[in-house]
């Protein structure tokens, strides 16, 4: 089957009931996903599918033939870091780094559908990731500086 992963076509053989996150990992050697639960129950293994964050833990790769999925290495362009990593780091949002990956993927889909969130919104779109560091103020706030740097390039 097929599957265009960060813009590049890529043929896989997985099992019947193979997660995407393990195609990812171990197929396709993308280890910047991380697994932890395996339950869809922390969002370490966000990844964008079609646009959409999913759990690639619990997504079946078999049923992903033809689909667009983005990973945390698919995010940056031609030796630049995406804006929501950028934020990660300048605003001190990664801690130990484990659920970092699916945080950004998590926030990236988050201002694809909400351009300019309040904080409830954040808290919302953001629930389904689990930081065990406690890093979520410095979360918010990277995503308000993304939401805030695309609303000023819009209105300037």
């Amino acid at each position: 089957m097929r599957l265009v992963v960060n813009g590049r076509p890529r043929d896989v053989t997985p099992g019947p009931v193979e997660s995407l996150a393990e195609t990812i990992r171990t197929r396709l050697h993308l280890t910047g996903t991380k697994v932890s639960c395996g339950r869809g129950e922390c969002g370490s293994c966000t990844v964008l599918l079609d646009g959409r964050a999913v759990y690639s833990c619990l997504t079946i790769t078999s049923a992903c033939e033809g689909a667009d999925v983005t990973t945390i290495e698919g995010l940056a362009g031609a030796g630049e870091l995406h804006p929501m990593q950028r934020a990660f780091i300048d605003h001190d949002a990664v801690q130990c780094g484990f659920c970092t990956p699916g945080q950004i993927m998590a926030a990236v889909a988050l201002l694809a559908t909400t351009p300019v969130p309040d904080e409830s919104e954040i808290r919302r779109g953001m629930s389904g990731n689990l930081c065990r560091c406690g890093t979520y103020p410095r979360i918010a706030t990277a995503i308000r500086a993304v939401s805030s740097q695309a609303e000023a390039a819009h209105d300037g």
